[in-house]
């Protein structure tokens, strides 16, 4: 039952993305907001992100239970709102409620996964988990389209209630974890002080070249606010006594490459669900529906080989599994950056089939490792670090292909400069694949991954 509660709190979290963006043009109709309409989405990522790690630690002070239920309270609470606004402006702080209780739901639903079973369980568990996104992806925008055509686009959010009250009460009712009775002190500095550094850099990303120039003094300013403020949460985690990110967990070498790791893979797969449709139907010239629907091969085939390398990566190794995984990343990025402006529909099934599968390989024993070398008292803050750096790597790399991109793309866009300009991203994408594999060759030996789990 628990488990159950847990994959319906994952499901709304997952599928809000791809649904809100089906019903974003009749948002903008009815509030006449074009102008802010990025901000729906660019809020939301920007409230998860700061509120993933204090969540992470948060669940690690008080237990998973209670954080875990504000999470989804404060997420069904925003959904609410959101399905009741009445202006744009209205719309975009309650999308910031909805991604603060979002940035709960992830990381600390996969920490209790964590905390329930362990070994080949807790793979296999971790596989079926990220099963949800795929499934949200490939459900949401036709949840979402019923919706919006059929009813309104304000049940879109209200679809959330149902689901998160399940999860709440099957959480709340079922899950039972002991607490250590003892004083809590929160390192509210370190919380101030990394928020207003994500904060920052987030907004600086989300803007610069496309708002206001790169060279502004507002980003070059706001750069300058995010690495000041980082370098003083630093200095405040160093010193606090019960730090909202302990920095000895960054002496974890696995922790440090799985890190890297999803930082640079994660890019690559934001990468080509923004460009693959747009070089599908601006480039090949198939319809609109097609070049939606060019993005389901990545959404099928990463669930597939998740479960798959769940159930195989204690026979095989935990390395293997990600360096293999990492390899055929590698494999269809070269594929992706050889295309040519005639290379048949059927190429991009194939790239994005052995992307999916690869990733599938390397983010399920990726979760799976980094949970097991800590105890429980660290598990929160280090899933919590890990989708962090996952979330950051789909944000900048986000603002970096967008400026490789517009750079070889003028006002009138023709066929050949949308080309270029998607093929220069795609040969960055192929570097990172490159880096990626070298990263995790980092990785220790299966039997020295093994010994850390033991010891945790």
């Amino acid at each position: 039952m628990v488990v159950i509660g847990l994959l319906a709190a994952m499901f709304i979290g997952a599928m809000d993305v791809t649904v809100v963006a089906t019903a974003t043009p009749h948002m903008i109709a009815d509030f006449q907001g074009k102008g802010l309409f990025s901000w729906v989405f660019a809020i939301y990522t920007l409230t998860a992100c700061v509120a993933t790690p204090i969540f992470g630690k948060l669940a690690d002070l008080f237990g998973r239970k209670g954080v875990l239920t504000v999470g989804i309270g404060l997420f069904v609470l925003g959904s609410i709102l959101c399905g009741a606004s009445q202006s744009m402006v209205e719309l975009i702080g309650f999308r910031a409620l909805q991604g603060l209780g979002a940035g709960a739901l992830t990381p600390v639903c996969y920490t209790i996964i964590g905390d329930l079973f362990s070994g080949e369980k807790r793979g296999k568990m971790m596989g079926i988990f990220t099963s949800v996104w795929s499934v949200a992806g490939l459900l949401g925008p036709v949840v979402g389209g019923y919706f919006v055509d059929q009813v309104s686009w304000r049940w879109i959010f209200y679809l959330n209630v149902p689901i998160g009250a399940a999860a709440l009460l099957l959480v709340f009712v079922f899950l039972h974890q002991p607490v250590e009775r003892r004083a809590k002190k929160i390192d509210y500095l370190g919380v101030l002080t990394f928020t207003i550094s994500i904060s920052a850099l987030l907004y600086s990303l989300q803007s610069g070249g496309v708002n206001h120039p790169w060279d502004s003094p507002l980003i070059v300013g706001l750069f300058a606010v995010a690495v000041l403020f980082f370098l003083l949460f630093l200095w405040i985690e160093k010193r606090a006594e019960e730090p909202m990110m302990p920095l000895s967990i960054f002496r974890i070498s696995v922790l440090n490459v799985t890190n890297v790791s999803g930082f640079l893979a994660y890019s690559i797969t934001t990468g080509l669900t923004i460009y693959s449709p747009i070089w599908i139907q601006s480039v090949l010239g198939h319809s609109a529906t097609s070049s939606g629907l060019i993005v389901m091969p990545m959404s099928l085939a990463w669930p597939l080989a998740a479960n798959i390398a769940g159930r195989l990566m204690y026979r095989i190794g935990v390395k293997a599994s990600i360096v293999f995984g990492s390899g055929l990343i590698v494999a269809g990025s070269i594929w992706l950056a050889a295309l040519q402006m005639n290379s048949p529909y059927v190429y991009w099934i194939g790239i994005l089939v052995v992307i999916g599968f690869g990733m599938g390989f390397v983010a399920t024993p990726s979760t799976v490792v980094v949970q097991s070398v800590v105890g429980w008292e660290k598990r929160g803050v280090v899933n919590a670090s890990s989708m962090l750096l996952r979330s950051m790597g789909q944000t900048i790399g986000i603002a970096v292909f967008g400026t490789i991109y517009n750079q070889h793309v003028t006002t009138l866009g023709s066929k050949s400069e949308l080309a270029a300009g998607m093929h220069a991203v795609f040969l960055l994408m192929c570097a990172i694949a490159i880096a990626n594999l070298l990263a995790v060759q980092l990785l220790p030996k299966h039997r020295e991954v093994m010994a850390q789990q033991q010891s945790a």
